[in-house]
């Protein structure tokens, strides 16, 4: 019996592309370069499966609708999927997964170092190193914002945050509250001792950092604008490990430039790769290429549990990271 033909869309991890030649007839990204529209179409045409990631463009209706369409399953590398129309997908008939839960811990490492790294001014300390600008210690010299013991608000409180949440309260004595109109079970409130908002407003007005944990797109686009900035305290900081599209970068800009927050650690961007000019010459910004799940670990687990669906679907099973 032959097996299913399957795309990759991106270079993965050795260890993942070698499992992926094990089970199934499989195209490889050699040269690791982001597909065209026509490709994309291609890959529906020729493929009984394709593996998309987030840097790919949108997996839309034109690309989904395709004649000839092949493809029965997209299973995308990553846990995100606002990179592919799920209604579309739907109504094509197509099966899409995601992989949650492998990169939790590395992502929320990424989160508590934007966090660190934008409060203590730790970019600003390492560029005046390297350009031989530091004269030595002095009492007064790049004094910054403490963590230990500060209010951290949540906006979203699933996996990933609760991660975060588990560092920092337990690490850094840090007060939790959190805003999520899907909220975790009473015994996980507890164990963070956290408190429970209404509205992302009374986190935002409350907290000292502002930590982003909820999807990108839809209703959620440019959540964090002009006036729910202005919400958050003049000694706030905002971290993004989200979606890039949750902020309204201009109006992020002039924040910062007006002293409405404090600072911000941005590891994601609305228009990947493309950033903001402005935000590229800020000292109270820590920026980062999208690197929340960059661990060889994370990102060998998620090509498996990208696989893993895809096997699951052409065994007949259903695929446990199903969300269309």
């Amino acid at each position: 019996m032959s097996k299913p033909k399957v795309i990759l869309t991106r270079k993965w991890p050795a260890e993942a592309e070698a499992k992926a030649q094990e089970l199934f007839d499989v195209v490889l990204n050699e040269d690791d370069h982001k597909m065209s529209v026509e490709e994309l179409k291609a890959a529906m045409q020729n493929a009984d499966a394709v593996c998309p990631t987030v840097s790919d463009f949108q997996i839309n209706e034109e690309i989904l609708g395709v004649d000839g369409r092949t493809c029965k399953i997209v299973s995308n590398f990553g846990v995100g999927f606002n990179n592919i129309d799920t209604d579309a997908a739907k109504a094509a008939g197509v099966v899409v997964t995601n992989t949650p839960e492998v990169l939790t811990d590395c992502t929320a490492d990424i989160a508590m170092s934007l966090l660190l790294t934008v409060s203590r001014r730790v970019g600003e300390g390492e560029r005046l190193v390297r350009d031989k600008q530091w004269d030595g210690w002095c009492p007064t010299h790049m004094l910054a914002t403490k963590v230990t013991g500060k209010k951290l608000g949540f906006i979203g409180f699933g996996r990933i945050a609760q991660a975060v949440a588990q560092k920092a309260h337990f690490g850094f004595g840090m007060e939790i509250s959190f805003y999520d109109p899907y909220p975790p079970a009473d015994e996980v409130i507890k164990k963070f001792s956290a408190t429970q908002l209404d509205t992302v407003e009374d986190v935002l007005e409350g907290a000292d950092f502002v930590t982003l944990h909820c999807p990108g797109g839809g209703s959620n686009t440019n959540l964090m604008n002009a006036e729910r900035l202005g919400m958050m305290k003049n000694s706030a900081f905002l971290i993004n490990t989200a979606r890039g599209d949750v902020v309204d970068e201009p109006a992020l800009v002039q924040a910062l430039k007006d002293g409405v927050i404090a600072g911000a650690g941005l590891d994601v961007f609305a228009k990947e790769p493309t950033v903001t000019e402005d935000l590229l010459s800020m000292e109270n910004v820590v920026l980062l290429p999208h690197l929340g799940s960059a661990t060889t670990e994370t990102r060998v687990a998620m090509g498996l549990r990208s696989l893993a669906n895809v096997k699951a679907f052409f065994d007949g099973d259903e695929p446990g990271d199903r969300v269309a």
